[in-house]
Protein backbone atom coordinates (compact mmCIF):
# COMPACT_ATOMS: atom_id res chain seq x y z
CA UNK A 1 0.00 0.00 0.00
CA UNK A 2 3.03 2.43 0.62
CA UNK A 3 4.54 1.69 -2.66
CA UNK A 4 0.72 3.05 -4.42
CA UNK A 5 1.00 6.10 -2.45
CA UNK A 6 4.91 6.49 -3.11
CA UNK A 7 3.94 5.77 -6.98
CA UNK A 8 1.26 8.78 -7.16
CA UNK A 9 3.11 10.97 -5.18
CA UNK A 10 5.79 10.57 -7.70
CA UNK A 11 3.09 11.07 -10.76
CA UNK A 12 1.90 14.26 -8.83
CA UNK A 13 5.24 15.62 -8.48
CA UNK A 14 6.20 15.45 -11.85
CA UNK A 15 2.98 16.83 -13.26
CA UNK A 16 3.23 19.57 -10.78
CA UNK A 17 6.59 20.24 -12.53
CA UNK A 18 5.99 20.28 -15.95
CA UNK A 19 3.16 22.66 -15.26
CA UNK A 20 5.48 25.11 -13.89
CA UNK A 21 8.30 24.77 -16.47
CA UNK A 22 5.82 24.52 -19.65
CA UNK A 23 5.38 28.38 -21.34
CA UNK A 24 2.47 27.83 -23.64
CA UNK A 25 -0.31 27.75 -20.93
CA UNK A 26 -0.59 30.32 -18.50
CA UNK A 27 -3.51 28.96 -16.43
CA UNK A 28 -0.96 25.46 -15.82
CA UNK A 29 2.06 27.69 -14.76
CA UNK A 30 0.28 29.93 -12.71
CA UNK A 31 -1.64 27.34 -11.27
CA UNK A 32 -0.38 23.51 -11.54
CA UNK A 33 -2.13 21.01 -11.78
CA UNK A 34 -5.01 22.25 -10.82
CA UNK A 35 -5.48 24.41 -13.75
CA UNK A 36 -5.70 21.03 -15.80
CA UNK A 37 -8.80 20.54 -14.46
CA UNK A 38 -10.37 23.47 -16.42
CA UNK A 39 -8.97 21.97 -20.16
CA UNK A 40 -10.71 18.87 -18.81
CA UNK A 41 -13.84 20.44 -18.24
CA UNK A 42 -14.32 22.10 -21.58
CA UNK A 43 -13.55 18.58 -23.08
CA UNK A 44 -16.44 17.55 -21.35
CA UNK A 45 -18.44 20.59 -21.86
CA UNK A 46 -20.85 19.63 -24.38
CA UNK A 47 -21.68 16.61 -22.27
CA UNK A 48 -22.30 18.71 -19.41
CA UNK A 49 -24.53 21.16 -21.10
CA UNK A 50 -26.53 17.59 -22.16
CA UNK A 51 -27.40 15.91 -18.96
CA UNK A 52 -26.66 18.96 -16.39
CA UNK A 53 -26.76 22.32 -17.75
CA UNK A 54 -29.40 22.42 -20.75
CA UNK A 55 -33.09 22.43 -20.41
CA UNK A 56 -35.35 20.86 -22.99
CA UNK A 57 -34.87 23.25 -25.65
CA UNK A 58 -31.94 25.02 -25.27
CA UNK A 59 -29.03 23.25 -26.93
CA UNK A 60 -27.92 23.10 -30.49
CA UNK A 61 -28.05 22.42 -33.31
CA UNK A 62 -30.45 20.02 -31.84
CA UNK A 63 -32.26 20.18 -28.98
CA UNK A 64 -32.84 17.28 -26.26
CA UNK A 65 -36.50 17.05 -27.25
CA UNK A 66 -35.83 16.74 -30.90
CA UNK A 67 -33.14 14.43 -30.57
CA UNK A 68 -35.48 12.09 -27.88
CA UNK A 69 -37.93 12.20 -30.66
CA UNK A 70 -35.63 10.99 -33.22
CA UNK A 71 -34.31 8.12 -30.74
CA UNK A 72 -37.47 7.08 -29.72
CA UNK A 73 -38.98 6.99 -32.68
CA UNK A 74 -35.69 4.96 -33.84
CA UNK A 75 -36.55 2.06 -31.76
CA UNK A 76 -39.87 2.18 -32.43
CA UNK A 77 -40.75 3.36 -29.18
CA UNK A 78 -43.65 5.74 -27.66
CA UNK A 79 -42.70 9.56 -29.84
CA UNK A 80 -45.35 11.00 -27.83
CA UNK A 81 -44.83 13.82 -25.62
CA UNK A 82 -47.50 14.82 -22.78
CA UNK A 83 -48.40 17.92 -20.62
CA UNK A 84 -48.82 20.05 -23.53
CA UNK A 85 -46.28 22.09 -25.63
CA UNK A 86 -43.52 23.71 -23.85
CA UNK A 87 -42.45 25.84 -26.84
CA UNK A 88 -42.33 29.95 -27.29
CA UNK A 89 -45.45 29.86 -29.62
CA UNK A 90 -45.50 33.18 -29.92
CA UNK A 91 -41.48 33.13 -30.44
CA UNK A 92 -40.22 34.68 -33.63
CA UNK A 93 -40.00 31.99 -36.09
CA UNK A 94 -42.51 29.76 -34.87
CA UNK A 95 -44.05 27.52 -37.24
CA UNK A 96 -47.82 26.51 -37.44
CA UNK A 97 -49.29 24.25 -39.79
CA UNK A 98 -53.16 25.21 -40.69
CA UNK A 99 -55.44 21.73 -40.07
CA UNK A 100 -59.21 21.43 -41.91
CA UNK A 101 -61.75 21.43 -40.01
CA UNK A 102 -62.63 18.20 -41.44
CA UNK A 103 -59.26 16.54 -42.70
CA UNK A 104 -58.74 14.08 -45.17
CA UNK A 105 -60.84 10.82 -46.23
CA UNK A 106 -57.46 8.87 -46.16
CA UNK A 107 -56.82 9.98 -42.28
CA UNK A 108 -56.75 6.17 -40.94
CA UNK A 109 -55.17 4.67 -43.78
CA UNK A 110 -51.58 5.15 -43.00
CA UNK A 111 -50.40 1.25 -42.94
CA UNK A 112 -49.35 -1.51 -45.69
CA UNK A 113 -50.27 -4.81 -44.67
CA UNK A 114 -47.05 -5.38 -42.76
CA UNK A 115 -48.04 -2.40 -40.12
CA UNK A 116 -45.25 -0.49 -41.19
CA UNK A 117 -46.13 3.10 -42.59
CA UNK A 118 -45.96 3.05 -46.40
CA UNK A 119 -43.46 4.57 -48.53
CA UNK A 120 -44.58 8.02 -49.87
CA UNK A 121 -43.15 8.67 -52.99
CA UNK A 122 -41.95 11.56 -54.74
CA UNK A 123 -44.77 13.21 -56.98
CA UNK A 124 -42.53 13.91 -59.53
CA UNK A 125 -41.02 11.29 -62.17
CA UNK A 126 -37.37 12.76 -62.22
CA UNK A 127 -36.01 13.35 -65.89
CA UNK A 128 -38.79 12.74 -67.45
CA UNK A 129 -39.02 16.29 -68.45
CA UNK A 130 -35.69 16.57 -70.28
CA UNK A 131 -36.23 12.54 -71.53
CA UNK A 132 -33.80 10.71 -69.52
CA UNK A 133 -33.72 7.28 -70.75
CA UNK A 134 -33.85 5.70 -67.18
CA UNK A 135 -35.58 8.16 -65.21
CA UNK A 136 -36.42 7.68 -61.65
CA UNK A 137 -39.42 8.48 -59.00
CA UNK A 138 -38.25 8.05 -55.89
CA UNK A 139 -39.86 5.67 -53.41
CA UNK A 140 -40.06 7.42 -50.41
CA UNK A 141 -40.15 11.83 -50.16
CA UNK A 142 -37.54 11.21 -46.64
CA UNK A 143 -34.04 10.22 -48.04
CA UNK A 144 -30.75 10.28 -46.79
CA UNK A 145 -28.61 13.58 -47.57
CA UNK A 146 -24.29 13.26 -48.85
CA UNK A 147 -22.15 11.66 -46.12
CA UNK A 148 -19.17 9.71 -47.78
CA UNK A 149 -17.24 7.50 -46.77
CA UNK A 150 -14.58 8.87 -45.18
CA UNK A 151 -16.73 11.41 -43.11
CA UNK A 152 -18.51 8.46 -41.66
CA UNK A 153 -16.87 5.28 -41.09
CA UNK A 154 -17.41 1.60 -42.75
CA UNK A 155 -19.88 0.83 -40.22
CA UNK A 156 -22.13 3.75 -40.04
CA UNK A 157 -22.40 3.61 -44.05
CA UNK A 158 -23.16 -0.02 -43.72
CA UNK A 159 -25.99 0.69 -41.44
CA UNK A 160 -27.42 3.65 -43.27
CA UNK A 161 -27.62 1.86 -46.82
CA UNK A 162 -29.11 -1.56 -44.91
CA UNK A 163 -31.68 1.04 -43.35
CA UNK A 164 -32.36 2.83 -46.44
CA UNK A 165 -33.07 -0.41 -48.27
CA UNK A 166 -35.46 -1.71 -45.91
CA UNK A 167 -37.22 1.72 -45.49
CA UNK A 168 -37.29 2.25 -48.95
CA UNK A 169 -35.60 5.28 -49.16
CA UNK A 170 -32.06 6.67 -51.19
CA UNK A 171 -28.78 6.94 -50.20
CA UNK A 172 -26.67 9.42 -51.55
CA UNK A 173 -22.95 8.69 -51.31
CA UNK A 174 -21.34 12.18 -50.64
CA UNK A 175 -18.33 12.97 -52.45
CA UNK A 176 -16.18 10.28 -51.46
CA UNK A 177 -17.45 7.48 -54.27
CA UNK A 178 -19.55 4.25 -54.01
CA UNK A 179 -17.85 2.37 -51.66
CA UNK A 180 -18.77 -1.39 -50.78
CA UNK A 181 -20.92 0.06 -47.61
CA UNK A 182 -22.60 1.59 -49.70
CA UNK A 183 -23.89 -1.40 -51.62
CA UNK A 184 -26.13 -3.25 -49.13
CA UNK A 185 -29.78 -2.62 -51.18
CA UNK A 186 -30.60 0.57 -50.88
CA UNK A 187 -31.07 2.72 -53.88
CA UNK A 188 -28.00 4.93 -54.47
CA UNK A 189 -27.30 8.94 -55.46
CA UNK A 190 -23.64 9.38 -56.50
CA UNK A 191 -22.36 12.38 -55.85
CA UNK A 192 -19.73 14.03 -57.60
CA UNK A 193 -17.61 17.08 -56.22
CA UNK A 194 -14.78 18.94 -57.06
CA UNK A 195 -12.39 15.96 -56.56
CA UNK A 196 -14.62 13.39 -58.79
CA UNK A 197 -14.14 10.71 -56.50
CA UNK A 198 -14.54 7.20 -58.40
CA UNK A 199 -14.64 9.48 -62.03
CA UNK A 200 -11.17 10.76 -61.92
CA UNK A 201 -7.91 10.26 -63.60
CA UNK A 202 -4.86 10.43 -61.83
CA UNK A 203 -4.35 13.73 -61.71
CA UNK A 204 -7.70 14.63 -60.47
CA UNK A 205 -9.92 15.63 -63.28
CA UNK A 206 -13.08 14.15 -64.81
CA UNK A 207 -12.83 10.59 -66.24
CA UNK A 208 -16.07 9.88 -68.59
CA UNK A 209 -14.64 6.32 -69.28
CA UNK A 210 -14.59 5.78 -65.28
CA UNK A 211 -17.81 7.29 -64.65
CA UNK A 212 -19.39 5.17 -66.84
CA UNK A 213 -17.37 2.14 -65.49
CA UNK A 214 -19.15 3.28 -62.46
CA UNK A 215 -22.33 2.98 -63.44
CA UNK A 216 -22.50 -0.66 -65.35
CA UNK A 217 -21.11 -1.70 -62.30
CA UNK A 218 -23.73 -0.55 -59.75
CA UNK A 219 -26.84 -1.17 -61.05
CA UNK A 220 -28.26 0.60 -57.89
CA UNK A 221 -27.23 4.27 -58.95
CA UNK A 222 -30.30 6.02 -59.78
CA UNK A 223 -29.59 9.41 -60.19
CA UNK A 224 -25.82 11.28 -60.31
CA UNK A 225 -25.85 14.55 -58.25
CA UNK A 226 -23.05 17.66 -58.97
CA UNK A 227 -22.20 19.06 -55.66
CA UNK A 228 -20.95 22.84 -56.54
CA UNK A 229 -21.48 23.92 -52.58
CA UNK A 230 -22.62 22.63 -49.03
CA UNK A 231 -23.62 23.97 -46.24
CA UNK A 232 -21.38 23.84 -43.67
CA UNK A 233 -18.71 25.26 -46.27
CA UNK A 234 -20.04 26.44 -49.42
CA UNK A 235 -16.71 27.34 -51.71
CA UNK A 236 -13.91 25.52 -49.36
CA UNK A 237 -12.25 22.83 -50.80
CA UNK A 238 -9.94 20.46 -48.43
CA UNK A 239 -7.42 17.72 -47.96
CA UNK A 240 -8.07 14.04 -46.86
CA UNK A 241 -4.52 13.11 -45.14
CA UNK A 242 -3.01 10.34 -46.44
CA UNK A 243 -2.80 8.93 -42.58
CA UNK A 244 -6.89 8.22 -43.32
CA UNK A 245 -6.31 6.59 -47.20
CA UNK A 246 -6.80 3.25 -46.13
CA UNK A 247 -7.31 0.52 -48.82
CA UNK A 248 -11.30 0.71 -48.45
CA UNK A 249 -11.03 4.40 -49.21
CA UNK A 250 -8.64 3.91 -52.21
CA UNK A 251 -10.90 1.65 -53.89
CA UNK A 252 -14.03 3.81 -53.59
CA UNK A 253 -12.13 6.91 -54.70
CA UNK A 254 -9.85 5.81 -56.67
CA UNK A 255 -6.68 7.26 -55.37
CA UNK A 256 -3.63 6.23 -54.01
CA UNK A 257 -3.47 4.48 -50.54
CA UNK A 258 -1.25 6.66 -48.04
CA UNK A 259 -1.28 9.52 -49.66
CA UNK A 260 -2.24 12.96 -49.40
CA UNK A 261 -5.91 13.76 -51.52
CA UNK A 262 -7.14 17.30 -52.40
CA UNK A 263 -10.46 18.30 -53.18
CA UNK A 264 -10.80 21.54 -54.79
CA UNK A 265 -12.27 24.78 -54.27
CA UNK A 266 -13.68 24.96 -57.74
CA UNK A 267 -15.06 22.33 -60.34
CA UNK A 268 -12.12 21.91 -63.15
CA UNK A 269 -14.98 19.75 -65.93
CA UNK A 270 -16.43 23.33 -65.87
CA UNK A 271 -15.94 26.62 -65.36
CA UNK A 272 -19.63 28.56 -66.59
CA UNK A 273 -23.08 27.93 -66.67
CA UNK A 274 -22.69 26.66 -70.67
CA UNK A 275 -20.16 24.24 -69.69
CA UNK A 276 -22.10 22.98 -66.91
CA UNK A 277 -24.99 22.42 -68.59
CA UNK A 278 -23.05 20.54 -71.46
CA UNK A 279 -21.12 19.13 -68.67
CA UNK A 280 -24.84 17.70 -67.30
CA UNK A 281 -25.90 16.78 -70.66
CA UNK A 282 -22.71 14.37 -71.28
CA UNK A 283 -23.17 12.56 -67.80
CA UNK A 284 -27.01 11.92 -68.69
CA UNK A 285 -26.63 10.73 -72.68
CA UNK A 286 -23.47 8.43 -70.99
CA UNK A 287 -25.96 7.23 -67.71
CA UNK A 288 -29.25 7.41 -69.51
CA UNK A 289 -29.79 8.99 -65.54
CA UNK A 290 -31.01 12.21 -63.85
CA UNK A 291 -28.60 14.50 -63.14
CA UNK A 292 -28.85 17.18 -60.78
CA UNK A 293 -26.96 19.86 -58.48
CA UNK A 294 -26.34 20.59 -55.28
CA UNK A 295 -25.31 23.66 -53.58
CA UNK A 296 -25.93 26.59 -50.77
CA UNK A 297 -26.86 29.62 -51.67
CA UNK A 298 -24.83 33.04 -51.87
CA UNK A 299 -25.01 35.72 -54.83
CA UNK A 300 -27.97 34.87 -57.38
CA UNK A 301 -26.39 35.62 -60.50
CA UNK A 302 -25.43 32.11 -61.25
CA UNK A 303 -28.94 31.03 -61.04
CA UNK A 304 -30.61 33.53 -62.94
CA UNK A 305 -28.14 32.89 -65.96
CA UNK A 306 -28.81 28.64 -65.10
CA UNK A 307 -32.90 29.36 -65.29
CA UNK A 308 -32.04 31.48 -68.50
CA UNK A 309 -30.10 28.88 -70.31
CA UNK A 310 -32.01 26.09 -69.53
CA UNK A 311 -35.34 27.86 -70.68
CA UNK A 312 -33.76 28.98 -73.89
CA UNK A 313 -32.33 25.54 -74.65
CA UNK A 314 -34.29 23.23 -73.11
CA UNK A 315 -31.42 21.43 -71.62
CA UNK A 316 -30.01 21.51 -68.04
CA UNK A 317 -30.37 19.65 -63.90
CA UNK A 318 -33.06 17.38 -63.81
CA UNK A 319 -33.32 18.11 -60.01
CA UNK A 320 -31.82 20.95 -58.05
CA UNK A 321 -30.57 20.21 -54.02
CA UNK A 322 -30.15 23.56 -51.79
CA UNK A 323 -28.37 23.10 -48.89
CA UNK A 324 -29.54 25.31 -46.11
CA UNK A 325 -26.61 27.23 -44.14
CA UNK A 326 -27.47 25.92 -40.93
CA UNK A 327 -26.76 22.05 -42.31
CA UNK A 328 -23.48 20.35 -42.25
CA UNK A 329 -21.80 17.04 -40.90
CA UNK A 330 -18.46 16.37 -40.14
CA UNK A 331 -15.91 19.33 -40.08
CA UNK A 332 -15.75 23.07 -41.35
CA UNK A 333 -13.98 26.32 -40.00
CA UNK A 334 -16.32 28.68 -37.86
CA UNK A 335 -16.58 31.57 -40.23
CA UNK A 336 -17.91 29.50 -43.12
CA UNK A 337 -20.25 27.23 -41.21
CA UNK A 338 -21.64 30.25 -38.90
CA UNK A 339 -21.70 33.19 -41.57
CA UNK A 340 -21.64 31.95 -45.09
CA UNK A 341 -24.20 30.82 -47.64
CA UNK A 342 -28.08 31.91 -46.65
CA UNK A 343 -29.95 29.94 -43.99
CA UNK A 344 -32.08 27.54 -45.95
CA UNK A 345 -35.86 29.26 -46.05
CA UNK A 346 -34.41 32.07 -47.53
CA UNK A 347 -32.21 30.77 -49.92
CA UNK A 348 -34.40 28.08 -51.20
CA UNK A 349 -36.80 30.89 -51.69
CA UNK A 350 -34.62 33.20 -53.97
CA UNK A 351 -33.68 30.90 -55.92
CA UNK A 352 -37.50 28.57 -56.53
CA UNK A 353 -38.99 31.78 -57.46
CA UNK A 354 -36.01 32.69 -60.02
CA UNK A 355 -37.30 29.30 -62.07
CA UNK A 356 -40.87 29.48 -61.21
CA UNK A 357 -40.40 32.99 -63.00
CA UNK A 358 -38.96 31.24 -66.11
CA UNK A 359 -41.68 28.61 -66.06
CA UNK A 360 -39.64 25.89 -65.11
CA UNK A 361 -40.41 24.45 -61.50
CA UNK A 362 -42.70 21.63 -63.42
CA UNK A 363 -38.97 20.14 -65.26
CA UNK A 364 -37.12 20.37 -61.89
CA UNK A 365 -37.61 18.07 -58.93
CA UNK A 366 -36.41 20.22 -56.03
CA UNK A 367 -34.77 18.97 -52.68
CA UNK A 368 -34.33 20.55 -49.39
CA UNK A 369 -32.00 19.70 -46.87
CA UNK A 370 -30.08 21.93 -43.87
CA UNK A 371 -31.90 20.58 -40.56
CA UNK A 372 -35.71 19.46 -42.21
CA UNK A 373 -35.36 15.96 -40.27
CA UNK A 374 -38.72 16.61 -38.40
CA UNK A 375 -41.87 16.29 -39.74
CA UNK A 376 -42.92 19.84 -39.02
CA UNK A 377 -39.73 21.34 -40.90
CA UNK A 378 -39.98 18.93 -44.02
CA UNK A 379 -43.94 19.88 -44.09
CA UNK A 380 -43.21 23.87 -44.55
CA UNK A 381 -40.08 23.01 -47.17
CA UNK A 382 -42.50 21.32 -49.19
CA UNK A 383 -45.40 24.11 -48.75
CA UNK A 384 -42.39 26.05 -50.19
CA UNK A 385 -41.71 24.32 -53.13
CA UNK A 386 -39.66 20.73 -52.12
CA UNK A 387 -40.11 17.75 -53.16
CA UNK A 388 -38.03 15.52 -51.55
CA UNK A 389 -36.57 15.99 -48.04
CA UNK A 390 -32.85 15.33 -47.86
CA UNK A 391 -31.18 14.56 -44.07
CA UNK A 392 -28.08 13.78 -42.19
CA UNK A 393 -26.97 14.45 -39.50
CA UNK A 394 -30.95 13.54 -38.12
CA UNK A 395 -29.73 10.40 -39.99
CA UNK A 396 -26.26 9.89 -37.72
CA UNK A 397 -28.29 10.28 -34.96
CA UNK A 398 -30.93 7.61 -35.41
CA UNK A 399 -27.75 5.41 -35.69
CA UNK A 400 -26.37 6.23 -32.02
CA UNK A 401 -24.83 9.81 -32.80
CA UNK A 402 -25.02 11.63 -29.58
CA UNK A 403 -23.98 15.01 -30.40
CA UNK A 404 -20.53 14.55 -28.84
CA UNK A 405 -19.55 17.50 -31.75
CA UNK A 406 -16.29 15.11 -31.86
CA UNK A 407 -16.83 14.85 -35.75
CA UNK A 408 -13.36 16.73 -36.17
CA UNK A 409 -11.40 15.05 -34.10
CA UNK A 410 -11.47 11.23 -35.27
CA UNK A 411 -12.52 10.65 -31.64
CA UNK A 412 -16.71 10.07 -32.47
CA UNK A 413 -17.56 8.12 -28.84
CA UNK A 414 -20.55 6.35 -31.12
CA UNK A 415 -18.13 5.06 -33.91
CA UNK A 416 -20.49 7.07 -36.69
CA UNK A 417 -17.56 9.90 -37.68
CA UNK A 418 -14.79 8.11 -37.36
CA UNK A 419 -12.14 5.50 -38.45
CA UNK A 420 -10.96 4.36 -35.16
CA UNK A 421 -11.62 0.30 -34.78
CA UNK A 422 -12.02 0.40 -31.72
CA UNK A 423 -14.89 3.03 -31.16
CA UNK A 424 -16.43 1.81 -34.99
CA UNK A 425 -16.91 -1.96 -32.94
CA UNK A 426 -19.22 0.03 -30.83
CA UNK A 427 -21.58 0.21 -33.91
CA UNK A 428 -23.21 -2.73 -35.00
CA UNK A 429 -24.93 -2.08 -38.99
CA UNK A 430 -27.42 -4.74 -38.32
CA UNK A 431 -29.29 -3.16 -35.63
CA UNK A 432 -28.86 0.48 -36.49
CA UNK A 433 -30.18 -0.21 -39.78
CA UNK A 434 -33.29 -1.22 -38.08
CA UNK A 435 -32.93 2.09 -35.83
CA UNK A 436 -33.09 4.14 -38.68
CA UNK A 437 -35.46 2.24 -40.95
CA UNK A 438 -38.10 3.24 -37.72
CA UNK A 439 -36.72 7.06 -37.64
CA UNK A 440 -38.14 6.85 -41.38
CA UNK A 441 -40.70 4.91 -41.08
CA UNK A 442 -41.85 7.27 -38.04
CA UNK A 443 -41.11 10.45 -39.87
CA UNK A 444 -43.19 9.50 -42.99
CA UNK A 445 -45.92 8.47 -40.74
CA UNK A 446 -46.11 11.62 -38.52
CA UNK A 447 -45.78 13.76 -41.80
CA UNK A 448 -48.23 11.18 -43.60
CA UNK A 449 -50.90 12.44 -40.64
CA UNK A 450 -50.01 16.10 -40.43
CA UNK A 451 -51.45 16.18 -44.31
CA UNK A 452 -54.36 14.30 -43.77
CA UNK A 453 -55.22 16.81 -40.64
CA UNK A 454 -54.63 19.32 -43.51
CA UNK A 455 -57.00 17.68 -45.67
CA UNK A 456 -54.47 16.61 -48.28
CA UNK A 457 -53.70 13.44 -49.65
CA UNK A 458 -49.37 14.16 -50.12
CA UNK A 459 -47.46 16.48 -48.65
CA UNK A 460 -46.64 17.54 -51.60
CA UNK A 461 -49.73 19.55 -52.30
CA UNK A 462 -48.95 21.95 -48.95
CA UNK A 463 -48.85 25.19 -50.30
CA UNK A 464 -46.83 28.73 -48.65
CA UNK A 465 -50.96 29.56 -47.57
CA UNK A 466 -50.98 26.61 -45.56
CA UNK A 467 -48.21 27.51 -42.71
CA UNK A 468 -47.48 30.66 -40.57
CA UNK A 469 -44.94 31.65 -39.15
CA UNK A 470 -44.67 34.03 -35.81
CA UNK A 471 -43.23 37.35 -36.08
CA UNK A 472 -43.67 38.30 -32.30
CA UNK A 473 -46.97 38.38 -30.06
CA UNK A 474 -49.91 38.52 -31.81
CA UNK A 475 -48.23 39.01 -35.53
CA UNK A 476 -48.29 35.48 -37.54
CA UNK A 477 -48.47 35.68 -41.00
CA UNK A 478 -48.65 33.31 -43.82
CA UNK A 479 -45.62 31.83 -45.87
CA UNK A 480 -46.67 33.27 -48.93
CA UNK A 481 -47.13 36.61 -47.37
CA UNK A 482 -43.49 36.57 -45.85
CA UNK A 483 -41.41 34.62 -48.76
CA UNK A 484 -43.35 36.98 -51.53
CA UNK A 485 -44.65 33.62 -53.65
CA UNK A 486 -47.52 31.41 -54.39
CA UNK A 487 -46.87 27.47 -54.97
CA UNK A 488 -48.54 25.80 -57.78
CA UNK A 489 -51.71 24.13 -56.75
CA UNK A 490 -51.51 20.49 -58.22
CA UNK A 491 -54.65 18.71 -58.80
CA UNK A 492 -54.16 14.85 -59.24
CA UNK A 493 -57.88 14.37 -61.43
CA UNK A 494 -56.14 16.80 -64.20
CA UNK A 495 -52.47 15.90 -64.19
CA UNK A 496 -51.60 12.25 -64.37
CA UNK A 497 -47.93 12.91 -62.96
CA UNK A 498 -49.84 13.50 -59.50
CA UNK A 499 -51.74 10.54 -58.06
CA UNK A 500 -52.67 10.61 -54.78
CA UNK A 501 -55.00 7.56 -54.65
CA UNK A 502 -52.59 5.69 -52.59
CA UNK A 503 -49.85 7.22 -50.78
CA UNK A 504 -47.32 4.25 -50.48
CA UNK A 505 -46.12 1.59 -52.65
CA UNK A 506 -46.56 -1.94 -51.66
CA UNK A 507 -44.04 -4.19 -50.64
CA UNK A 508 -42.12 -5.57 -53.27
CA UNK A 509 -42.85 -2.85 -55.43
CA UNK A 510 -40.24 -0.27 -56.58
CA UNK A 511 -39.74 2.64 -59.09
CA UNK A 512 -37.60 2.58 -62.52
Amino acid sequence: MMWFWIILGVIVLLLTLQDIIQPRSAIRRNFPLVGRLRYFLIEIGPELRQYIVAHNREEAPFNRLEREWIYHSADRKNNYFGFGTDDQIYGVGYPVIKHSALGSPLAGTLGNTKGQVCPIPCAKEIGKAHGRKRTYRPPSIINISAMSFGALGQNAQQALNMGAAASHCYHNTGEGGVSVYHRNGADLVWQLGTGYFGARNEDGTFSLERFKRQIDEVDKIRMVEIKLSQGAKPGKGGVLPGSKVTEAISKARGVPIGKDVLSPSRHSAFTDVNSLIEFIEQLAETSGLPIGIKAAIGLLDFWHELAEKMKKTGKGPDFIQVDGGEGGTGAAPLTFADHVSLPYKIGFARVFQIFQEHDLNDDIAWIGSGKLGFPDRAIVAMAMGADLIAVAREAMLAIGCIQAQKCHTGGCPTGVATHNKWLQRGLDPEINAKRFAGYIEAFRGESLSVTYAAGYDHPGQFTPHDCETSSGPNLFTTLYKQLGYDKKQYHPERDPRWKFDNPGLPDGVTTT
